[in-house]
């Protein structure tokens, strides 16, 4: 029942760490400890392959640090490591040694093992990745509940590695999106400047004989037009490579965004701030996104004179308000989600933070953009 009861209290442990961790490391981590613990084993670890012959990461437990250096480098996927990873089917020794595909210890440094547990963690699309346990503590083997107590292990560990590489992909579709945007954005506003500044040019090099005074004038206008432009280059190169988010924290780098917006766009931009948010958070990079997408869709597509941004916490929930005078919209009506990418783009954001986004909006009537959000 003991033993029983810490299984258990292992599992809801690993689930916790799911649901609450971003990255993969900190689950696997947590896995292979347990594993370790609830099989009595003297060293553990857990492999996830890189598909080129070596282990993308290779996670110890009952290894000093002074160890694991004096090992040097990950190891590849060879002897029963690699094994582990062909087949799903679990493998028990109570001697590696004897096992023909066992390659001698290496480097020089490993330690000597004589029992051994494998188990494959299986995924949707195939074999992520493996538990191995090796010197059972207090028997010459490991046993069929050792075995099961791994497999139910191997199958949270799965669910890990695939919630890790499905966000991975859905920040790397974020980052695309984003580079798309960035595109429009220097074909729709720099160019439009460029090409007035063209426009200048010849209206002076037109008149410059026969009429100094307008040529003058024209010239003017050319320097205000390669102004803009560079203005506007500057916006968007800030929005490529902004203020970072975990050296600054979110309200300084929301602060030099905010700053750099007012020079551009030379419009009335408010910034209050609560002091609770102060310092750093996870998930404040994307909440930075969100707050860009509201702005630019206020002052470069709304056409607002007056925006107000409102950061503040409380009661462990950080909430964001952008509130603009501009245009408006509609946000239920039809097709208007392929018109404005960008609500997509700052909902999905926000459900990955586990927040929630509000848009309020209508025709003439400003548009406020609300985010709550854990922190």
């Amino acid at each position: 029942m003991e033993r029983q009861s810490a299984a258990l209290e292992a599992m809801n442990d690993a689930v916790l760490a799911i649901a609450a961790e971003a990255s993969l490391e900190p689950v696997l981590r947590k896995l292979v400890n347990a594993a370790r613990e609830l099989v009595d084993a003297r060293y553990a670890a857990l492999g996830v392959p890189d598909g080129e012959g070596a282990f993308a990461q290779f996670i110890t437990a009952g290894m000093s640090d002074e160890l694991i250096a004096a090992m040097g480098p990950l190891p590849r996927t060879h002897g029963l490591l690699g094994a582990m990873l062909v087949s799903p089917a679990p493998y028990r020794t109570d001697d590696i040694r004897r096992d023909p595909r066992f390659r001698g210890w290496w480097p020089s440094a490993h330690p000597q093992m004589r029992s051994f547990l494998g188990v494959p963690i299986v995924s949707r699309n195939g074999i992520a990745g493996a538990f191995y346990l090796t010197e059972k503590v207090g028997a010459a083997d490991f046993s069929d509940d050792d075995q099961q107590v791994i497999e139910m292990l191997a199958v949270h560990a799965a669910i890990a590695i695939e919630k890790t590489r499905l966000y991975e992909r859905a920040r790397e579709l974020s980052v695309v999106e984003e580079r798309n945007r960035l595109a429009r954005e220097l074909h729709d506003s720099v160019t439009q400047r460029l090409f007035g500044l063209t426009l200048a040019a010849e209206a002076a090099a037109t008149v410059v004989d026969r009429s100094p005074g307008e040529a003058k004038d024209a010239l003017v206008r050319v320097q205000e037009h390669a102004r803009e432009a560079m203005d506007e280059l500057r916006s968007l190169i800030f929005e490529l490579r902004p203020a970072s988010v975990e050296g600054e924290g979110l309200a300084a780098a929301l602060r030099k965004h905010v700053a750099v917006l007012q020079r551009v766009h030379g419009r009335d931009v408010e910034f209050h701030i609560d002091a609770d948010v102060e310092g750093r958070g996870e998930g404040d990079g994307e909440v930075l996104r969100i707050a860009q997408e509201a702005l630019q869709n206020a002052l470069r597509h709304a056409n607002a004179h007056r925006v107000d941004i409102t950061l503040s916490a409380a009661n462990g929930s950080l909430h964001l308000a952008v509130a603009d005078d501009g245009a408006g919209f509609e946000p239920a009506a039809p097709g208007v989600r392929a018109r404005r990418l960008g609500l997509t783009s700052m909902e999905e954001r926000a459900q990955a933070l586990g927040g929630t986004l509000a848009i309020e909006s209508a025709p003439g009537a400003g548009t406020t953009v609300r985010l709550e959000a854990p922190r």
